[in-house]
């Protein structure tokens, strides 16, 4: 069921929610993560998004990780799940995030050139030098990220 987000919103409008998301890290040679700037809030945040219905956790972080970078990749494994946290989009919705943060490696594709509704820009950063994040719950698994991936 595509846009499965899009319909649940049409139910209860801007109501907070619990919603799963799936987001993948992507490491260069460097050990620098990937990040995208989001075209919603303008912020930094991993690759990632909301689980479709009936979308498993890695299946949602590869669809994702593709619509968000352009890269195609596979699954090394799960690092953690996240569950604290909300997030307030522009739009005026409010979401509690459970996020499977993935470690990931690219098998195909190329980084995106242009800008699209969801992506203005893709850079790899340092995990010590991190552009402003999306959330709290970001930083954390960016946090765990850089020890564990």
């Amino acid at each position: 069921m595509a846009d499965y987000i899009k319909m649940i919103r049409g139910l209860v409008g801007h109501t907070p929610i619990i919603l799963n998301t799936a987001a993948g890290v992507v490491l260069n040679a460097e050990h620098e993560v990937l990040l995208n700037l989001r075209a919603d809030t303008h912020n930094w945040s991993l690759p990632g998004g909301f689980l479709e219905y009936g979308e498993t956790y890695a299946q949602a972080c590869v669809r994702e990780v593709k619509e968000d970078s352009g890269l195609e990749v596979e699954v090394v494994r799960l690092l953690a799940t996240f569950d604290e946290g909300t997030v307030a989009y522009p739009n005026g919705d409010v979401a509690q995030t459970i996020t499977q943060l993935f470690l990931t490696k690219p098998v195909g594709g190329n980084l995106l050139e242009t800008k699209t509704n969801e992506t203005l820009a893709l850079e790899y950063f340092p995990f010590s030098q991190l552009p402003p994040l999306l959330n709290k719950q970001t930083e954390e698994m960016l946090k765990f990220a850089e020890k564990n991936a």
